[in-house]
């Protein structure tokens, strides 16, 4: 497996210097803020940036992601005109080495979490979801209140010029439902697959966070029966998932470990987010230490899993919470993630030592 780390390009207070420091990081995941949803990203910005990539003895193979409009989302007669655009950039980024783009059909909402400094008793701060909590408030009184909390930092996917237009873009979605998503979907897949083929590059869609509607807005990416139908709706080699354990393990049904072997055998999975959460309550759990005694998923199935399937794509620690006093993005401070991937990287190791002992035996 390619072990990874991601980096919010030119707007990440984490230097490329030291996620180079960290034993075991073979790259980044990468994000541009320069880029809004629908635009073209520029080759000779992200190429600069790629080389400060290589200069840190890095790589950047994987970026997350290029944002889909919303109005490829909802299927409007604009969506052509930025599926264009998104084919250019897969060129554009091809060009400079990318060979994942990881990417969400998630409408409106990227992702959600109610409380972005959740305090613990050993005094770290983390994200946190309470379903109680959504159905008290409006959706614009939770994007205010989600922007608030992240001070001056840009979220992934709640950029606010995308927000500005919330009430009307809801009143759409009215109209919208699963299986029109899901038509959309297949679109916007149909249209961008030849390109990334004829380019190498495999897309990597996201499943929802958390993993069931919010404010009766379409969910498609939330269960194992969704997953197979997205792999089912185009068949190409460059149509994967992204499996993000925290995000599909945020509903309790989902065998997290089981899926990834089964999409991993079949080379459906072109990358992972590997994290741990803990219940708290019904749909409700904030995000924890990577440690599998300090959550509610087995890391060390979830890791065991993905070498047994023979998964040799790229992964990195998920979101980390904030200890040792540091400030920053929500989710994405440096030290707890990197004491995840060092946590990673030793189930790892000791997986596969187990395996060659076995099999040194079976031989013997």
């Amino acid at each position: 497996m390619k072990m990874t780390f991601r980096h919010y390009g030119n707007d990440d207070p984490i230097s490329l210097e030291y996620i180079g420091q960290i034993p075991g990081v073979d790259g980044v995941m990468a994000m541009m803020n320069e880029f809004e949803a629908g635009e073209v990203w520029d080759k000779e910005i992200f190429q600069k940036y790629v080389d400060d990539c290589h200069a840190a003895g890095l790589k950047c193979e994987v970026i997350e992601s290029i944002n889909v409009h919303e109005d490829i989302k909802m299927g409007l007669d604009s969506r052509d005109k930025y599926i264009e655009n998104y084919k250019q950039s897969l060129r554009n980024v091809a060009e400079c080495g990318v060979k994942v783009v990881i990417y969400n059909f998630m409408p409106v909402f990227d992702w959600v979490k109610t409380e972005l400094k959740h305090q613990l008793p050993d005094g770290s701060n983390t994200l946190a979801f309470d379903q109680k909590m959504v159905e008290g408030l409006t959706p614009r009184d939770m994007v205010d209140g989600i922007l608030e909390g992240a001070g001056d930092f840009e979220l992934p996917g709640w950029e606010p010029e995308r927000l500005e237009l919330l009430e009307e873009v809801l009143k759409q979605y009215e109209s919208i439902d699963e299986d029109k998503l899901r038509e959309n979907y297949k679109y916007f897949l149909e249209a961008i697959l030849p390109t990334c083929e004829e380019v190498g590059i495999k897309m990597a869609v996201h499943p929802d966070d958390p993993a069931w509607p919010i404010f009766d807005i379409p969910r498609i990416t939330s269960t194992v029966e969704d997953l197979e139908k997205i792999v089912n709706l185009v068949d190409s080699p460059a149509n994967t998932l992204c499996i993000c354990t925290g995000s599909l393990g945020s509903r309790k049904e989902n065998d997290v470990a089981s899926i990834l072997y089964d999409f991993a055998k079949r080379g459906k999975i072109g990358a992972v987010h590997a994290r741990n959460i803990k219940f708290t309550g019904d749909k409700q759990f904030y995000e924890s230490a990577h440690k599998s005694d300090c959550g509610s998923l087995d890391m060390y199935e979830i890791m065991k899993s993905l070498s047994d399937a023979g998964f040799d794509g790229y992964i990195r620690p998920d979101h980390g919470r904030m200890i040792w006093g540091e400030e920053g993005r929500a989710g994405y401070g440096l030290y707890d993630r990197a004491l995840g991937v060092t946590y990673l990287n030793g189930l790892l190791e000791a997986i596969e030592k187990d395996k060659e002992r076995y099999c040194a035996k079976e031989k013997n």
